[in-house]
């Protein structure tokens, strides 16, 4: 057992996280303390594990049409006008609802007085002899004083945001509801005020019609179809808060023997925690003492629970099903894997799509569209009178137009489906990094996958030590032991491993370095020691490498991967471990082939390893004793060939065929770089979600595609319609309140045709 040098803890040297500093290796218990270790050996202040803790991340708010604006605190989108909605941030953050409860009592005070302006305007219509008991002066009167805080309070937030649009030049949603409500206002109060300069011509009855009716019922409408769209986008954020919710609120802290109940933003790196049956598991970290099954569904998408004994990670947020164990705290705070998962999804979320820019070419040009047609329909309804009283049926038709236009449904075509989408797919264990890279894979037609930690569980055992007659097996894996203890690579723990359960004591290791996918060299115990394939020992001029090739040809065949061993440019043996096959990796591999996929397997192992593994999987081709950069080569010439690809791995050897691919997917069980360098990361490392997460994609783009049909249709007919096309050849004519219902609708079917997305089947 080793210290931590950081926290003073006991860690296991073999499983422990390993820095190396001035010729001497350190081991610590989690990477908070390893990260602090190197900023002090880097001239950084060092901070205890107990330092003051981390203040709670803020509310980032954000527009889901323009996610480049962001802002600190609630408000309008400086560009489209609709509210901003919280990114990321605590659960039930204050605020994320204020814009909501403010239009939900506006609408029901636009209600309370626009149900009687209505009346007034139409129950005369009906036939009800409203004149004989209410004068029509006095009738249009009542309507003023309703109607005025209808349109210029409960309605004061589109004028604020109308005005906005105008001043920043960014024509919305917003520039059409204010002109169209402010029109038929000011036009009646005109017409109530000085009803002499009206002309004859265009009076109706002997009276110059007002539509303050029209006025208060749009603002009551589009106030309505604001909240139904407010509450709709808040369950497209459900996700983001499902997650945020994982996380309990306090911890229990063991200090001293005692246990403390403390804020979970208390807790630091080193702490110990005593999670007991039930309670969610506070922080990142692993098991030290007592055993239990925990259920972590919510992040890896895994049914089962898990056993966890001494040495095992444990992750923030999941659920302790039967036993109490104590656990060591490791990451904290926004350092969780919970925590990094949450800020990834709603990054994805804000992201835009390709599929995007064909919206967003449209869209800057509609407003001002819209504008030219409601304008031309004044026009023509003024000049050629198809209908008297002209000006009344220009201005209710202009009206019509601009209110049933609704850019917002085309804004929010893509957003919403994405938002719904990754959201979807990180309850499920598939985190999309972005939304080019969601949008790519649908378009996938070949996945290349890399063998070890990807199709097979990236933890081999040592099955064979053959030494040739020069050494003696034990000497032989004292070397490659002592030499792999400063390897990350599995094949090297699982030779650790077996020297320590063989009670082996290492040897100290100098001039280490790795022949990154080939192998690793260094001195030990004063003599050189290699360990590699065999094509690069031949290259290096090691002598008799032929004496064991029967050996380990036999092996291979059995698939075993097997490593050459060279002590002082002589062979010294061989050392065979087995990688067992995942479980789900040839159901997996059906389904790819169900989804239309080729898959191709990529590996650094022998041809007979290779071949073994790809008959058994039913795999379509596989390239053996492949190097990094040979896997990056592959790739790349599969996208030369026409293909979209996708590059499934785990280490640090895929990252660079990773970044080459249309798309990677990393495994969430692998190394950082391999994580960074991916488009897609599966958190529990299955090629099951593989799967998911392609019929994921494809579900997204079809949604993204039916709610761009549904903005472009609707537009089409919409404003024609409003403009009043029909009425030469059927009399029909588009009134400005159904315009006005009309457009709430078309944004409220957007997003809840994705919103559709929640409840979509990945398997």
């Amino acid at each position: 057992m080793a210290i931590d040098p950081i926290c003073q803890m006991q860690v296991d040297e073999v499983t422990a996280l390993r820095a190396e500093r001035g010729g001497k290796t350190y081991y610590f218990c989690c990477d908070h303390c390893r990260r602090k270790f190197l900023e002090a050996a880097a001239g950084q202040p060092a901070r205890h594990p107990h330092d003051a803790p981390q203040a709670p991340r803020k509310s980032v708010y954000t527009c889901p049409m323009h996610p480049e604006v962001e802002q600190n605190e609630p408000g309008a989108c400086p560009k489209c006008g609709m509210e901003l909605e919280a990114a990321y941030g605590q659960a039930g953050d204050a605020g994320d609802d204020a814009e909501l409860r403010s239009m939900t009592h506006r609408f029901g005070i636009a209600v309370a007085l626009g149900l009687p302006v209505l009346l007034l305007a139409m129950l005369p219509m009906l036939g009800v002899p409203l004149p004989r008991w209410l004068p029509q002066s006095v009738a249009r009167s009542v309507q003023f004083v309703l109607c005025t805080p209808v349109v210029l309070w409960a309605g004061w937030p589109f004028f604020q945001r109308g005005w906005r649009s105008i001043v920043s030049r960014n024509l919305n949603m917003f520039t059409l509801i204010a002109l169209g409500v402010a029109a038929a206002y000011f036009y009646s109060v005109f017409v109530l005020l000085f009803p002499g300069l009206i002309p004859d011509t265009f009076r109706e009855h002997g009276h110059v019609p007002v539509y303050f009716e029209a006025a208060a019922m749009i603002t009551a409408l589009v106030l309505l179809g604001q909240v139904l769209e407010l509450t709709a986008r808040r369950r497209t954020g459900s996700a983001i808060r499902e997650l945020l919710s994982l996380a309990p609120p306090t911890a229990r802290v063991v200090r001293d023997g005692q246990q403390h109940e403390v804020p979970l933003a208390e807790v630091q790196p080193g702490d110990a925690l005593r999670v007991l049956p039930g309670d969610k598991v506070p922080v990142d970290g692993k098991v030290v003492d007592g055993r239990s099954a925990v259920d972590e569904s919510m992040l890896t998408g895994e049914s089962l629970p898990v056993e966890k004994t001494p040495g095992d990670a444990v992750i923030g947020g999941t659920v302790n099903q039967t036993g109490s164990f104590l656990m060591q705290a490791g990451n904290v705070g926004q350092d969780t894997v919970l925590a990094q998962i949450v800020a990834g999804v709603a990054a994805a979320q804000r992201s835009r799509a390709p599929i995007q820019r064909v919206a967003d070419a449209v869209a800057a040009y509609f407003v001002p569209a819209v504008l030219t047609v409601a304008a031309i329909t004044f026009v023509v309804w003024f000049v050629f009178r198809p209908k008297e009283p002209a000006l009344a049926y220009a201005l209710v038709n202009a009206v019509a137009v601009l209110i049933v236009a609704c850019p917002c449904a085309l804004g929010l075509a893509a957003p919403m489906s994405i938002m719904v989408g990754v959201g979807r797919g990180a309850l499920s264990g598939v985190l999309i990094k972005d939304a080019a890279a969601l949008e790519t894979l649908e378009k996938v037609d070949t996945l290349v996958i890399d063998k070890t930690g990807t199709l097979t569980e990236g933890r081999p055992k040592l099955t064979e030590c053959l030494p040739t007659a020069a050494i003696s097996a034990e000497e032989l894996l004292k070397m490659a032991a002592s030499l792999e203890s400063s390897s990350e690579h599995p094949l090297a723990r699982a030779i650790v491993l077996a020297a320590k359960d063989r009670r082996i004591e290492l040897a100290a290791v100098r001039d280490f370095a790795s022949l990154t996918g080939a192998g690793i060299q260094g001195t030990v115990a004063g003599r050189s020691v290699v360990i590699a394939n065999r094509s690069l020992l031949e290259e290096q001029g090691v002598d008799n490498l032929a004496s064991m090739d029967v050996q380990a040809e036999s092996l291979q065949q059995q698939g075993r991967t097997v490593v050459y061993v060279a002590v002082d440019r002589r062979f010294a043996g061989l050392l065979a471990a087995s990688d067992p096959i995942k479980p789900s990796s040839a159901e997996a591999i059906e389904r790819l082939h169900g989804l239309g996929l080729r898959v191709i397997m990529l590996t650094g192992d022998h041809e007979t390893t290779a071949r073994a593994v790809a008959r058994k999987l039913g795999i379509d081709e596989f390239f053996c004793g492949v190097r990094p950069h040979e896997k990056q080569q592959r790739v790349e010439a599969l996208r030369a060939q026409g293909r979209r690809v996708a590059m499934a791995g785990d280490g640090v050897n895929d990252a660079p065929a990773l970044a080459a691919a249309d798309v990677g997917i990393a495994m969430g069980t692998g190394a950082d770089v391999a994580i960074e360098a991916a488009g897609v990361t599966l958190v529990k490392g299955d090629l099951l979600l593989i799967v998911k997460a392609i019929r994921l994609s494809r579900r997204v783009m079809r949604n993204i595609r039916q709610n761009l049909f549904f903005a472009f249709i609707y537009n089409c007919l919409g404003i024609p319609l409003a403009a009043g096309i029909l009425f030469p050849f059927c009399g029909i004519l588009l009134n400005p309140m159904i315009a006005a219902a009309a457009m709430s609708f078309s944004s409220l079917s957007v997003v809840g045709n994705a919103l559709r997305l929640r409840s979509t089947p990945l398997n």
